[in-house]
C-alpha cells in the first residue's frame, strides 16, 4: 500500500514534509470516516493525502472541471473557488490532474441522486482522496474549499443547483 500511496503523491504533485500539518476539528471529524482515524492522520501527515470511504459520513458528487466552470460562469481558478464557496457552501476538492471536482455531501440515498450521468454521487463502497488541511492548490489535489467546521458539507440541493445551472448553461463561454 505505501507504495501505491507514493505513487499517487507524486502525481498529484504533494510534496512530503517533516513538520506535523496542522489538525482542526472539522479534519478530525473527516478522519472518523475511517474505522481507525489514526490512519487518516497518519496518511496527512507523511503523504499529504488520505483515503477515506464515503457513505458513513459523507458522500461525494463528482463534478468535471469542465461542467463547474459551465455552471459557475468562469475558468479562472479564483473566481472559481470563491463562487463554489459561496454557491455550494461546503467543502469541495479539486483534482487539477484529473480536471475533477468532489463537492462532499451529506449522505443521500445514491440512487434518489438525479444526475447521475452528468455528477455521479459516490456513497457507499467508494473511498476518495482527500487532501491534508493545508493543501490549498494551485496544483495537484487540493482543497478549493475547504471545510471550516466539525460536520461541513455540501448541502445536497446546492449541489443539484449548480449541475442543473450548468446543464442549462452548456460549456462555457456559449451564453
Amino acid at each position: 500500500m505505501a507504495d501505491i500511496t507514493s505513487i499517487t503523491s507524486r502525481a498529484l504533485n504533494v510534496e512530503r514534509e517533516t513538520a506535523p500539518r496542522p489538525v482542526s476539528a472539522a479534519f478530525d471529524w473527516l478522519a472518523r470516516a475511517q474505522q481507525e482515524p489514526h490512519h487518516a492522520h497518519r496518511g496527512w501527515r507523511e503523504q499529504g493525502i488520505t483515503l477515506l470511504p464515503l457513505g458513513t459520513r459523507f458522500n461525494s458528487v463528482c463534478l468535471s472541471a469542465r461542467l463547474v466552470h459551465a455552471g459557475v460562469g468562469a475558468d479562472d481558478p479564483e473566481v472559481v473557488t470563491a463562487t463554489l464557496a459561496e454557491l455550494l457552501n461546503g467543502p469541495v476538492i479539486h483534482n487539477r490532474v484529473q480536471h475533477r471536482y468532489h463537492a462532499l455531501v451529506e449522505r443521500y440515498p445514491v440512487a434518489r441522486w438525479r444526475y447521475t450521468d452528468e455528477a455521479p454521487m459516490l456513497g457507499p463502497g467508494h473511498y476518495l482522496t482527500v487532501p491534508a488541511s493545508d493543501l490549498t492548490g494551485p496544483t495537484g489535489l487540493y482543497w478549493a474549499v475547504r471545510p471550516r467546521i466539525v460536520g461541513d458539507l455540501c448541502p445536497v440541493q446546492s449541489v443539484a443547483a449548480l449541475v442543473h445551472i450548468a446543464r442549462d448553461a452548456g460549456p462555457l463561454g456559449t451564453r
